[in-house]
């Protein structure tokens, strides 16, 4: 089993955890989802401190009953979505060094913390996340219909956005830790496209690229309804 050394942190992983938090708060006030913001309060991160698993496991286990696991990079599917149907999301503990800050292979820790663990403490995007992780277990042995769920994950949960008062805030971990994509998201630039549970779902994707193509919802709530149709149409590709 992986654990967080926190000791093992250096200065430079320390400076590096504070300019990229730093440089995206200047900016995701006013474009990050309210729900996202509010999350960022509830499990008190910072910019001085590097999150520590354990403090932040106490505080997702009293909201949610979530908790985040070490792993040491990207898992494949037939891992990664049994750790979600059992409320357990893999993070890196590994950060980017200074000379890399805006491009990554994989993610990192501030991908995979910052990005995705404060919606963690958010009850209807985690009851849409364990939901979207039980429609897979179903499927394990089908790579097609992974696939298919595989899509569905990257343009909610990683690349998400949705309507507040008619404008458009970020909600996915993959924009929400890119500098480059936060603003670039919700500008005029991107196809924004209505949630739509089959046009996902038959959509594929370049992770290799900033997306030109962001799908949005007008709430969470919105999400957590669509897993009945979300199940229908894997079962009927199946």
């Amino acid at each position: 089993m992986m654990i967080q050394t926190y000791s093992a942190y250096t200065d430079e992983d320390f400076a590096v955890w504070k300019l990229l938090y730093s440089r995206q708060m200047e900016i995701l006030p006013k474009l990050a989802a309210k729900e996202y913001l509010d999350a960022l309060e509830r499990v008190n991160f910072t910019a001085d401190r590097i999150p520590h698993f354990n403090e932040v496991n106490k505080l997702l286990g009293e909201t949610t009953g979530w908790k985040i696991d070490v792993v040491p990079h990207i898992i494949p599917v037939e891992e990664f979505f049994p750790k979600l149907e059992r409320k357990t999301f893999g993070a890196t503990t590994w950060l980017r060094k200074m000379s890399e800050l805006d491009y990554l292979e994989e993610p990192d820790m501030f991908h995979d913390v910052f990005g995705h663990v404060p919606l963690l403490s958010n009850t209807t995007f985690c009851a849409f996340f364990h939901g979207l992780s039980k429609i897979a277990m179903k499927h394990l042995d089908n790579p097609e219909i992974l696939e298919k769920l595989g899509r569905m994950y990257w343009f909610t949960i990683e690349f998400g956005l949705i309507r507040e008062s008619g404008d458009l805030k970020i909600y996915g971990a993959g924009i929400m830790s890119s500098h480059g994509e936060t603003k670039y998201s919700v500008s005029n630039e991107p196809t924004h496209l209505p949630f739509d549970v089959k046009t996902i779902l038959n959509k594929t994707y370049n992770n290799m690229i900033i997306q030109d193509t962001y799908f949005v919802i007008d709430s969470f709530e919105q999400l957590f309804d669509s897993l009945g149709e979300i199940e229908r149409q894997v079962d009927t590709s199946d």
